[in-house]
């Protein structure tokens, strides 16, 4: 049976400039990605916070995607979050160029009272003090995933990280960061090592080569989906996670098969993402277009008997 999933994180405008273009003022952030990729599996229920310059076409989108937006509060004192980056040729490297926190800054994320009590959360990217004040707003979720950066990995908040990570079911990390957080030379030992700081299922995701999920004792890689061309990589890994999630939250369960199809899912959402700026062409994928490439995803990965 669906079931809703509560995403708390950042809501942004973008200026990215790519080998193949650039374009400003790109609706982006951590929560945005995710529940425009989760609202194809399920609803979705966003918390976060905007400033005065949010537009009404931007409101629109969401509503379009049926993405709750209760949570979502308007901070009039100042504007959205801004960010401007610049890929490099090989499209994995960017240069910051500018990050404007602006409302962000003072976000307190305050979680609506219908939201408290849905069984699937994610904790996007913020201040680790903050995620904690979120764990202690909701009443026990049953699934509660979490993404985090270096900032708050190698930065005095790591002692809050650390609290987090006791309490939530499933963490999602790309391998740099899983470096950070604990030691290990390959990625099987990382992931086993991440797994003992508290969360049993964690995703190791490591760009054009894949992910790798850790879910109890049990392993599962997914290659990512080939792409002719990558158009900007802005969003790609929110979007995974936004379809993990969205198709954990669809089934209602914690089950490996459903954990395997979850990854899939992620990487062909993540794989929609990349192949346009923000979200213009995942902003338009049809349910269709995700089961058709869901297919050849399959097909791809899908090995002969072997034979000796």
């Amino acid at each position: 049976m669906s079931k809703n999933v509560v995403i708390v994180g950042s809501v942004a405008y973008d200026d990215v400039e790519t080998p193949l273009g650039s374009r400003k003022n790109l609706l982006g952030g951590s929560a945005t990605y995710f529940s425009v990729s989760a609202s194809r599996f399920t609803h979705a229920r966003l918390v976060g916070v905007v400033g005065n310059d949010f537009s009404e076409d931007d409101r629109a989108l969401l509503a379009r995607h049926e993405i709750d937006v209760s949570g979502l509060v308007t901070d009039t004192s100042g504007d959205t979050f801004r960010w401007g980056g610049r890929y490099h040729e090989n499209m994995n490297d960017r240069t910051t160029l500018y990050t404007h926190l602006n409302v962000f800054e003072r976000f307190t994320p305050k979680i609506p009272e219908t939201y408290r009590h849905e069984e699937f959360l994610f904790l996007g990217n913020i201040d680790p003090a903050l995620q904690l004040d979120v764990l202690d707003q909701v009443a026990g979720p049953r699934f509660v995933a979490l993404d985090t950066m270096n900032f708050w990995i190698e930065g005095p908040r790591r002692e809050f990280l650390d609290k987090v990570l006791t309490r939530v079911d499933g963490l999602i990390v790309n391998d740099e960061e899983a470096k950070l957080l604990t030691e290990g030379r390959s990625t099987l030992e990382l992931g086993r090592r991440l797994q003992e700081l508290g969360p049993k299922t964690v995703i190791v995701k490591r760009g054009e080569h894949g992910a790798l999920l850790f879910h109890g004792e049990e392993l599962f890689y997914v290659p990512a989906y080939p792409i002719e061309q990558v158009i900007d990589p802005t969003g790609a890994g929110d979007t995974f996670a936004g379809g993990f999630m969205g198709y954990v939250a669809r089934h209602g369960n914690l089950e490996l098969d459903t954990m395997k199809g979850a990854m899939l899912c992620g990487s062909v959402m993540a794989s929609f993402c990349v192949e346009g700026f923000g979200l213009d062409k995942m902003s338009a994928v049809t349910i269709d277009d995700i089961k058709n490439r869901y297919t050849r995803f399959e097909a791809l990965t899908k090995c002969p008997a072997l034979t000796l």
